[in-house]
């Protein structure tokens, strides 16, 4: 520090400070939010802290400094318990004709309330849908729109709830569907429904969750001080819903006595408390086979990922996809699967 200009201490005082911060983020995943909901909404950044971490990195790497080793060691830390924030994944041309292609997608109702100033949305997405031709789709958010026709699914189970406006789960298969219900979450439309399907010899378990929302705009520039309090006053309590919700789905398929897939919008990161408990000895399919940022949720300022495939480590992940297709406030996802030393 004695050899630093004062500018440069400035510089340091502050990267002294994200360092701190995202360090603390690395933490948050073993922290029960009903124990430390306070900190909870550091897991929403840890993306944002990264990248600033990164900068000063490079920062001191052009002045030439030793204080460059302090988010180094914080970055290789999260880069160790982690992974990188961005994927580099070879593609797969060997896909095998048995994989099953799951696609994981957040409709928002099918834009039924014009949310996007756009006509035939809807259609969009049905069209979108039946070009990619998943096996098995999981949509969260979803309603039966009179304009959505998706009937070259030839199974599907789904959970509504709402009086005039009927909207929740549902899993749609090419497979039969011998098995289905739901892991009821209390006081909240949100919920994990589940179906159990049968793909030659096996059967297999399929997960659609949907964890408590924050309800914040996306555009931070039209957040409002009702949506800022809510943010930070009311994310402690939205997480301990989520910790509850996840608690209860864990325990639900750790009864399970099929292989199993899961897909979900947790509206929450891979840094967080939520995901540990949801994944728990899952595969996340993006990590697996994803390239990029993997962003699924459509936040102006930087990619935040929330909607995740995670499939038991006996299944192959032979590709993973997401979308750039502005249909929804999500984006699609898919991944094709395999059971590892399958036999027809």
């Amino acid at each position: 520090m004695k050899n630093l200009r004062f500018f440069e201490k400035i510089v340091f005082f502050f990267n002294s400070i994200a360092a701190f911060l995202l360090l603390l983020s690395y933490i948050l995943p073993l922290l029960p939010p009903k124990t430390f909901a306070s900190f909870s909404v550091l897991s929403l950044g840890v993306p944002i802290l990264i990248v600033i971490n990164a900068l000063f990195l490079l920062y001191w790497l052009v002045k030439i400094k030793k204080q460059l080793l302090l988010s180094l060691v914080v970055l290789v830390v999260g880069y160790l318990s982690f992974g990188s924030l961005y994927k580099f994944s070879e593609s797969n041309s060997n896909i095998p004709e048995e994989a099953i292609s799951v696609m994981n997608y957040n409709v928002r109702l099918f834009n039924l309330y014009q949310w996007i100033p756009e006509k035939g949305i809807e259609s969009k997405i049905e069209e979108f849908i039946k070009k990619e031709a998943p096996d098995v789709l999981l949509m969260q958010e979803y309603h039966p729109h009179k304009n959505v026709d998706l009937s070259f699914f030839k199974y599907k189970f789904e959970k509504l709830s709402g009086n005039k406006t009927k909207y929740g789960q549902a899993i749609f298969s090419q497979y039969p569907i011998i098995n289905s219900g739901s892991v009821e979450f209390p006081n909240t439309s949100n919920n994990a429904i589940y179906a159990d399907v049968v793909k030659g010899k096996d059967t297999l378990r399929f997960y659609n969750i949907h964890l408590q929302s924050l309800r914040i705009d996306p555009n931070l520039e039209k957040l409002t001080e009702d949506d800022a309090q809510r943010l930070f006053k009311g994310v402690g309590n939205t997480f301990k819903r989520q910790q509850f919700q996840a608690e209860l789905f864990r325990l639900h398929k750790n009864k399970s006595p099929y292989k199993t897939v899961v897909g979900s919008d947790l509206n929450n990161t891979a840094f967080s408390y939520a995901y540990k408990e949801i994944k728990d000895n899952l595969v996340d399919n993006f990590k697996a086979a994803g390239n990029g940022f993997g962003r699924t949720y459509h936040f102006k300022f930087f990619p935040i990922r929330i909607d995740f495939i995670l499939t038991d480590p006996e299944f192959t992940v032979n590709s993973f996809k997401t979308y750039d297709v502005l249909y929804s406030d999500h984006y699609p996802i898919m991944s094709k699967i395999s059971l590892s030393n399958k036999e027809d």
